[in-house]
């Protein structure tokens, strides 16, 4: 199924989507990689106050080069996701609604997908200039010093992704394997 999504989205537009699903975003997201995983992760843990507002936001796990004369952003492919994995339950519990990223999560982050209604969106790995055209405004809204791994807030528009992990559990990755080796054990 394909569907266009205008993020922030609903909850209920979220818990909607199934692994497998392609959709187009367009709207606000923010860009997070390790190091501002880690700053963020330390805050909580502190008790201050996170620098963006998680509840409803969708983070792509992005660190862009930087961007030619007339270009928004450079390349914006996605991360590996795992590198996330020690964080993302904390974030999901302060209403994270979403991750764009590639690669496998692990169990713990699945089951809190689940607890909070969230999805794991997947972004083309290696067509990160394509993906880029999507972008049409990029500003770092938080933590500067960490120069690519800054936090940004983008705009982007009919950004591809694929949903890897819904919120009732379901994951591609798994589910196509399975449905790849009964095809051919025939």
């Amino acid at each position: 199924m394909e569907t266009v999504l205008t993020v922030p989205a609903a909850k209920e537009e979220l818990m909607e989507l199934r692994a497998g699903d392609y959709v187009y975003l367009s709207g606000t997201i923010y860009t997070a990689r390790d190091a501002a995983h880690k700053r963020m992760y330390e805050s909580l843990t502190q008790g201050e106050a996170l620098p963006i507002e998680l509840s409803g936001t969708i983070l792509y796990y992005l660190g862009p080069t930087p961007a030619r004369e007339g270009h928004v952003i450079g390349s914006a492919g996605p991360t590996t996701s795992s590198r996330m994995d020690k964080y993302t339950p904390a974030l999901l519990n302060m209403g994270l609604a979403g991750m764009i990223g590639k690669g496998k999560r692990s169990e713990e982050v699945r089951r809190s997908i689940m607890e909070h209604g969230a999805v794991y969106f997947a972004a083309v790995g290696g067509a990160g200039a394509l993906l880029s055209k999507c972008i049409r405004r990029s500003e770092v809204v938080a933590y500067e010093d960490l120069g690519t791994e800054a936090i940004r807030k983008l705009t982007v528009e009919r950004l591809p992704v694929i949903v890897i992990m819904d919120s009732v559990g379901n994951n591609l990755y798994e589910s196509a394997v399975k449905d790849y080796l009964a095809k051919h054990a025939e």
